[in-house]
């Protein structure tokens, strides 16, 4: 099939650009190729930033933000720092817009930490033996699955970047991991949450 027939507008291409955060190019060569098919297009687009976020991994976020969150009532307050590769970005409203969402949702969610791979290991441990007991009455071939499950759900709770942001509505369940590969690709730069207290 011949991608020559079709040639998006000017609109198609601000419209998908908006909805996803790409650049205009990518947008406009995604169209292309779905021959107009706007969800088909998002699709082709998630699966190539998604590669770019992945290539932009091994750079430096050396740059950032530190924003805060200070609850109604002055007994809950957030500080979350942001880190990106250059002070452009760290300027940039979309990025420091997202920090300050990130604080808010400390303040609600509450998380231990940011990424699982700072859980302790004995905590995991505990929670995965108290899991162990709970199913300790099911089917023996089946606890394992349970635990695991367990397990997966309890990280979601704990986990930063696991947790779906508290403002559902207006990020419809997307996770923080999501939200950060999101920015991450809209500003074209490696974007790292590097860490909170609450």
């Amino acid at each position: 099939m011949s991608t020559a027939e079709y040639s998006p507008s000017a609109q198609d291409v601000k419209a998908l650009r908006e909805r996803t955060g790409a650049g205009m190019m990518d947008c406009k060569k995604a169209l292309v190729e779905a021959q107009g098919n706007v969800d088909q297009a998002i699709e082709i687009l998630r699966k190539k930033q998604g590669k770019r976020i992945e290539d932009r991994g091994e750079r430096v976020a050396a740059e950032g933000t530190i924003q805060t969150y200070i609850h109604s009532n002055a007994k809950v307050g957030v500080l979350v720092e942001v880190n990106c590769e250059t002070d452009f970005v760290a300027r940039n409203e979309d990025f420091i817009e997202f920090a300050r969402e990130i604080a808010l949702h400390v303040a609600a969610a509450n998380p231990l930490v940011v990424s699982e791979d700072e859980l302790d290991p004995a905590v995991v441990e505990k929670e995965a033996k108290a899991f162990e007991e709970q199913a300790a009455d099911k089917p023996e071939h089946i606890r394992p699955k349970i635990v695991e499950g367990q397990l997966k759900k309890w990280k979601s709770e704990v986990v930063l970047l696991n947790q779906e942001h508290v403002n559902a509505d207006k990020y419809e369940g997307k996770t923080i991991k999501q939200l950060q590969d999101e920015i991450a690709a809209k500003t074209g730069e490696n974007v790292r949450i590097r860490r909170f207290a609450r």
